[in-house]
């Protein structure tokens, strides 16, 4: 299917590690322009090569503080400056943090997670709105979680972030429709990230978990969570990124304002 993306100017916060990175992959192999926006440089650098290399063709990257609003100011009006426009806008940045129940999460801790998990959207959307108006068609895709329709116990900050993100889209999506601007959330279920695959490593040996294994991923995400899937696998990445890249392009012309779950029906267990 031509998702009708050859030579779209895509921009993606959060766009060198997990969904953010997968997103950017699948846009730059349809033929998009793709800036991502991230703190790391080195991370930039290693994700606009593989861009170009899939064939973007003008992959480039932008230092990016989401705690910091000038330098997400700073990143769009480079943007501007290269571009002028913007057609599909993905915030795909998590709140991260450490794992508590509700009652052991310090104050900071929270206003972090909605920083990062629902502000970030927030921000980056404002400053991108000028160049979304300017170009032809134009879409934001804000990355959710499905952990804010089944809780765990240990993700109490970082799922009421998300849970704010995905309400404060169904607000932008209203807002903007008469513009027609779509704005929608993707909510992922349990994906082999890097992160991921990081915190399986640092699981006991005899447990004989192999973080390479989609199978072992969803095994420990049944253990130690209780998220099962029917699916009997957590997702590839790549699995993510091409719905995001669906929800981001001209192909999709009439969904707004929905909440896009992705969780090999975990939802529905």
């Amino acid at each position: 299917m031509d998702l009708g993306l050859k030579d779209a100017a895509v921009c993606v916060q959060g766009g060198t590690k997990g969904m953010g990175r997968a997103a950017a992959e699948c846009f730059a192999a349809d033929g998009a322009r793709v800036v991502v926006l991230a703190r790391e440089q080195a991370g930039i650098d290693e994700t606009v090569a593989r861009l170009t290399e899939l064939g973007s063709p003008d992959a480039w990257g932008a230092r990016i503080d989401l705690l910091d609003p000038p330098t997400i100011d700073a990143a769009f009006e480079q943007i501007r400056l290269r571009w002028s426009e913007i057609n599909t806008l993905v915030n795909a940045a998590g709140p991260g943090g450490a794992r508590s129940t509700w009652d052991g999460i310090p104050d900071a801790e929270y206003h972090r997670a909605f920083d990062l998990g629902a502000m970030s959207a927030v921000r980056c959307t404002r400053a991108a709105l000028p160049l979304l108006r300017t170009a032809a068609w134009a879409r934001v895709v804000n990355v959710s979680a499905h952990s804010t329709k089944r809780q765990s116990e240990t993700l109490a900050a970082y799922t009421a972030a998300k849970a704010a993100m995905t309400s404060v889209s169904k607000n932008m999506s209203l807002v903007l429709a008469k513009e027609e601007i779509l704005v929608n959330t993707v909510s992922p279920g349990s994906f082999a990230s890097a992160s991921f695959k990081a915190a399986m490593r640092a699981l006991p040996a005899e447990r004989g978990l192999n973080p390479d294994n989609l199978y072992d991923c969803m095994r420990w995400i049944a253990e130690d969570y209780g998220h099962p899937a029917h699916m009997p696998r957590a997702g590839d990445p790549k699995e993510i990124g091409a719905v995001i890249a669906f929800v981001g392009s001209r192909r999709n012309s009439y969904m707004t304002g929905a909440n896009v779950n992705v969780d090999g029906g975990s939802d529905f267990c």
